[in-house]
């Protein structure tokens, strides 16, 4: 027999029981537990906020929000001759329909240009095929993105219009075109 040990002991001297082993890995286990709840991988109740009410407020023309005018006297349908900018004030705008059936809008985009820091406006007029003419207008800041959403119909027959006033105060039509209701390439 070694010393140390007793003659009923069945385990060698330095080896844990087993009710040791247990309680050790218990211990481990809530110790991983706690940090596990530490380290914020529970998500915390929250309440629902209130909601704020929203108030009018009066703002500068330098808004982007399309200002639209709605009339019933339309123009001609027919587009017309559009002018090219002086290079150094040349702006891209994209004009789009979005093809839904139950809202048909047509989206101006300013796409850049050199233009784009010193015009002070962009102006847009939707001449629709029910004879309803829609205006709407980009202002200063503007930035590539800026847009103008205005209502269409769903013919192909709706006409786009497109303004740039230049710092000289002139304004040139950029773009005069039908906008498709979809196009399918």
């Amino acid at each position: 027999m070694m010393p140390g040990m007793t003659k009923h002991s069945n385990t060698l001297p330095g080896n844990p029981s087993g009710m040791k082993k247990i309680l050790g890995f218990t211990l481990a286990l809530g110790f991983c537990l706690v940090l596990a709840l530490v380290a914020g991988c529970t998500q915390p109740t929250t309440t629902p906020a209130a909601t704020p009410v929203p108030t009018a407020v009066e703002t500068a023309a330098a808004t982007e929000a399309p200002t639209s005018v709605t009339t019933t006297v339309a123009d001609s349908l027919t587009p017309g001759p559009t002018q090219a900018l002086q290079d150094i004030w040349s702006i891209e705008v994209q004009v789009e329909s979005n093809g839904e059936a139950i809202n048909p809008q047509i989206t101006t985009t300013l796409r850049g240009g050199k233009g784009m820091n010193v015009v002070p406006e962009i102006d847009v007029k939707i001449t629709r095929s029910d004879g309803v003419v829609e205006e709407g207008r980009m202002v200063q800041p503007l930035h590539i993105g800026s847009s103008v959403v205005l209502d269409g119909t769903t013919k192909n027959t709706d006409r786009a219009e497109v303004w740039v006033v230049t710092p000289n105060g002139e304004k040139v039509k950029v773009y005069d075109a039908y906008v498709p209701f979809r196009s399918y390439n």
